[in-house]
């Protein structure tokens, strides 16, 4: 009996595998990728730190200068400019000189609770009280909150897409997002801030792989290699379409506002895209899957046979492979060790390439721009992992990778700060690697561990892999311990992680393993079966 992959493929192949249907369609869903991935890092700007001082009673005007000549008068300075939640305590004893002249402060310092800001930026750390460092954490604790409301997502949406459909989770899961996004505007207090915050990143956690799935799985064989590189490119331009906005507005409010708006509009779907073929298939709705079939060919202008969409009936189902269990695994060393390995490469992929996106706004430059080239700089990762991948091989190109985001994290250590273009561009390289990581993680992940127990071992390593986008949005605490702190945990796990990939057996033209066994024996010479 014929599977169902080839069954529909040939189909996709007749009617054309990316005509204008596929094309019109493909652009609506990496239209909703790009809002997904918008909202995905909206708490890098209204979370964000910025700069202030405190405000001087007596000296400071109604519109006060963020350094005004005599501030060092007042305020304590260190290398990173003035102290911004000490002052010096006003001189009683002598006659006040408006703050002119270093006689008017004693040398003791007392902490502040107005402040002067340097820009008109406006976050949360304004509306809701967090100046100084000791509330710190409660800025980057936002992200972390994001990230676990995602892990809660996926599970549940995981669970939701496979019973209702991918498009369901697609739609509803930005539409909701939205919601509470929007919600989170009007948060009294900031523990209700955090409750929106998980709430938006929960209900829209799924929204990405399932548009993924839908824009990769309508067109042809020989193409999905380009549509799965285009929805990757999205999210890089969603990143950009969040900072873009932020550089705009520079106020929490109207950045949000904008970013979680246009989700809504996205309820027109429910009647433009289609639910997924192969999902409709799975779940015996063949009908479903032919009229899109149809609707697919008109348009692009080419002829269908209904006697290949009989056969759609008569195929193998995509699931009637034979389930194994987890324990299986677990009685083999060799497996054990390769998942062990894989679990901590999946943390350190996420953990650099989220920890280099969102401290990017921290470097010395315009955070804006900063941010923008940081993300703009995926989308050649990720065409360049389609060529060096057959290449180098997926062993050795991961390798690569972690060394090369190694490797340009130290340099950037030693980087005088006032050369920020230098340092910038060595950041960009390394975000460059961690990028091509995690796109190649995907690939020999998917290539290790035998069919029957694949899809659940990926998201095992996938949940995994979110214990590092966890911690990456507290990498600024660690700055406050030792400025190059973060850096130099980047810089670990990477080269850690470099050296651990090497332990992988190459995957590379090797037909995918089906039984445990023939997982074991990857790598050997015996078993280099080319894939058919």
């Amino acid at each position: 009996m014929t599977t169902l992959d080839n069954s529909l493929d040939s189909i996709l192949v007749q009617i054309g595998d990316f005509g204008k249907y596929q094309s019109f369609m493909f652009s609506l869903v990496c239209f909703g990728v790009v809002l997904h991935s918008g909202v995905h890092v909206a708490f890098v700007f209204t979370a964000m730190d910025v700069d202030y001082r405190c405000e001087i009673p007596k000296c400071d005007a109604v519109d006060p200068q963020f350094e005004p000549p005599w501030l060092s008068n007042a305020i304590p300075y260190s290398e990173n400019g003035p102290a911004k939640c000490t002052r010096y305590k006003i001189n009683a004893t002598e006659d006040f000189g408006n703050c002119t002249k270093r006689g008017d402060f004693t040398t003791l310092t007392e902490k502040c609770d107005s402040f002067v800001y340097k820009t008109r930026e406006k976050s949360i750390l304004q509306e809701y009280d967090l100046q100084c460092d000791d509330n710190l954490w409660k800025l980057t604790l936002v992200g972390t909150i994001n990230n676990v409301g995602q892990f809660f997502g996926l599970f549940i949406s995981g669970v939701i897409s496979d019973r209702f459909g991918r498009k369901v989770i697609f739609i509803w899961g930005l539409i909701l997002c939205g919601v509470c996004g929007l919600l989170r505007t009007l948060a009294p207090t900031y523990i209700w801030f955090l409750v929106f915050e998980f709430l938006d990143a929960a209900f829209g956690a799924g929204s990405y792989v399932c548009g993924f799935i839908m824009g990769v799985e309508l067109v042809g064989p020989k193409k999905r290699v380009l549509t799965g590189t285009l929805v990757s490119s999205c999210y890089a331009l969603g990143e950009v379409f969040a900072a873009g906005s932020a550089w705009y507005f520079e106020d929490w409010r109207p950045i949000i506002y904008i970013l979680y708006g246009p989700p809504m509009l996205l309820f027109v779907y429910f009647w433009i895209i289609p639910e997924s073929i192969r999902w409709n298939l799975s779940k015996g709705r063949i009908e479903e899957a032919k009229d899109t079939l149809r609707r697919v060919a008109k348009v692009n202008g080419k002829p269908i046979s209904e006697d290949a969409l009989d056969k759609l009936a008569m195929v193998d189902p995509l699931d009637s492979t034979p389930k194994s269990s987890i324990c299986e695994v677990l009685k083999s060393p060799v497996l054990v060790l390769r998942l062990i390995n894989c679990f901590f490469c999946w943390i350190t992929c996420a953990f650099l390439f989220y920890g280099l996106t969102l401290n990017s706004v921290a470097l010395a430059g315009n955070g804006y721009l900063d941010f923008i080239l940081t993300s703009l700089v995926e989308i050649p990762a990720y065409f360049a992992c389609n060529y060096v991948v057959e290449k180098m091989g997926r062993k050795w190109s991961l390798s690569l990778s972690f060394f090369m985001t190694g490797i340009s994290c130290c340099v950037f250590i030693f980087i005088p700060k006032d050369l920020h273009n230098v340092s910038l561009a060595m950041w960009m390289l390394g975000k460059f690697g961690a990028t091509a990581a995690f796109t190649i993680i995907y690939i020999i992940t998917s290539e290790l561990f035998p069919t029957p127990l694949r899809h659940s071992l990926m998201g095992a390593c996938s949940t995994f892999g979110r214990i590092g986008s966890m911690i990456a949005p507290q990498t600024p605490l660690l700055a406050q311990i030792w400025e190059p702190l973060p850096i130099i945990m980047f810089t670990a796990m990477a080269t850690i992680a470099g050296l651990l990939t090497l332990l992988f057996p190459e995957t590379v033209n090797i037909k995918l393993p089906d039984t445990i066994d023939e997982a074991i024996s990857i790598g050997k010479s015996k078993n280099n079966v080319p894939k058919d």
